[in-house]
């Protein structure tokens, strides 16, 4: 079973779900089953793994650098990078059973998790979601963020 979105289903939503009215549920316009596997990752596990991924930066942080606060920032993303690139998700993704995915299917790259962490990192764009749930910096890397 591949691990990207597929092609829209036919029907209204396939044409952008809020012209139509609200769609059934979160990934629906891009091809994605409503619950398990592959669904759209929901906002309390995003939150958990994120909360995870901070928790570990701090320690690696105040164990290294005294706790500094740059440092705690740099940490995370360059923690969030190396195992974006590597493993397809962080150790909070991981964790909870997340994983990241390019939008057009194919390898991560690198590009995508540089961008995608960037961004996660400037907060903003990270809490400002489309339809499908996908914040700013996922539609920007083209990337969903889905269960395994």
């Amino acid at each position: 079973m591949p691990d990207t979105p597929r092609t829209p289903p036919p029907g209204p939503d396939a044409a952008g779900g809020a012209a139509s009215g609200p769609q059934a549920w979160p990934g629906r316009r891009l091809g994605l089953p409503e619950h398990g596997p592959r669904s759209i990752a929901r906002i309390g596990r995003r939150v958990g793994g994120i909360a995870i991924d901070w928790a570990l930066a701090y320690i690696v942080a105040f164990a290294f650098f005294q706790g500094e606060g740059i440092a705690i920032t740099i940490v995370f993303v360059l923690i969030q990078i190396v195992f974006l690139i590597t493993l397809g998700g962080t150790i909070g993704h991981l964790a909870l059973r997340m994983r990241v995915v390019p939008m057009q299917g194919g390898p991560l790259g690198v590009w995508r998790p540089i961008v995608r962490t960037l961004l996660v990192a400037v907060v903003i764009p990270a809490v400002v979601w489309d339809l499908d749930q996908r914040g700013l910096h996922d539609r920007i890397a083209a990337t969903v963020l889905v269960r395994v």
